[in-house]
């Protein structure tokens, strides 16, 4: 099998050069100015390219840099865009690349997902798709030695992706990343609206978005059932569209990032 995945979005979504990459995530993340608060142990964070949704996204990236040696896992999952996935696809490799360099994947967290019924192995559902990709340059500027099990989530019902999430929720040194943007190509005022309608469902823990209101609705769903079941304290951090940064307001996409804090970190 290929031990590594290239990296697909580079010069797209992100810079490919390495120190452009770098002096680009780390001028969004000090942009940011940290509330107060304890650490989180979810991220639900956007997708796009960093010119449209990196200030969105440092939002909540900024808040992993007190953990930089506390973390030692994440748990990364986004929707599929090019691929049909039916369930949580893995990919058959060891280590996905970006320009700053080789993350290694959890592989014996992987094995304890293998015998559940809606994991598939599938390199074609990773090859291509951005969802998981653009986040892991703010993961290396942010964390030090960290492995990673990234999941591109297709129809999946909230249980199943509850089930793969509760597998490896873990303790402090594991973060869970949600992936997804929020409303697409709809005019300003009215994505405005729809946007501020989902993330009030997110914040009393709907499980039931549709991929018209989140396009990671899968996983994001999925991450809403067991953080309501654990008494997680959910807190927007930053709410946006593309009209807001780099885009016309005509056909927009929403943005929006959330930090989720177990109850005795809360």
């Amino acid at each position: 099998m290929d031990t590594t995945r290239p990296p697909a979005v580079a010069d797209g979504f992100y810079p490919a050069d390495p120190a452009l990459l770098a002096a680009t995530v780390d001028r969004l993340l000090s942009q940011v100015t940290l509330p107060a608060g304890p650490p989180p142990k979810v991220l639900i964070v956007p997708h796009a390219g960093y010119i449209y949704s990196g200030p969105t996204a440092a939002t909540a990236y900024a808040l992993l840099a007190p953990l930089r040696q506390q973390i030692k896992r994440v748990v990364l999952l986004g929707p599929t865009h090019r691929v049909a996935v039916d369930g949580l696809a893995l990919p058959a490799c060891e280590a996905f690349a970006t320009p700053l360099g080789d993350i290694r994947l959890d592989l014996e967290a992987i094995a304890r997902l293998r015998e559940l019924p809606q994991i598939v192995f599938s390199n074609r559902g990773h090859a291509r798709e951005h969802s998981l990709e653009v986040h892991l340059p703010f993961l290396q500027r942010l964390l030090d030695e960290f492995k990673l099990v990234p999941l591109a989530v297709g129809q999946s019902t909230p249980q199943a992706v509850a089930e793969v999430v509760d597998r490896l929720w873990d303790g402090p040194e594991t973060l869970i990343v949600i992936s997804t943007d929020l409303s697409h190509f709809k005019p300003y005022e009215a994505a405005q609206q729809a946007d501020r309608n989902t993330c009030r469902q997110i914040l009393h823990f709907a499980t039931d978005l549709a991929p018209e209101q989140a396009c990671g609705a899968f996983p994001l769903n999925g991450l809403l059932l067991t953080a309501g079941r654990r008494g997680l304290r959910p807190e927007l951090l930053h709410l946006c569209n593309s009209g807001d940064t780099a885009g016309d307001k005509q056909r927009v996409v929403g943005y929006a990032a959330f930090a989720l804090r177990e109850p005795d970190h809360a």
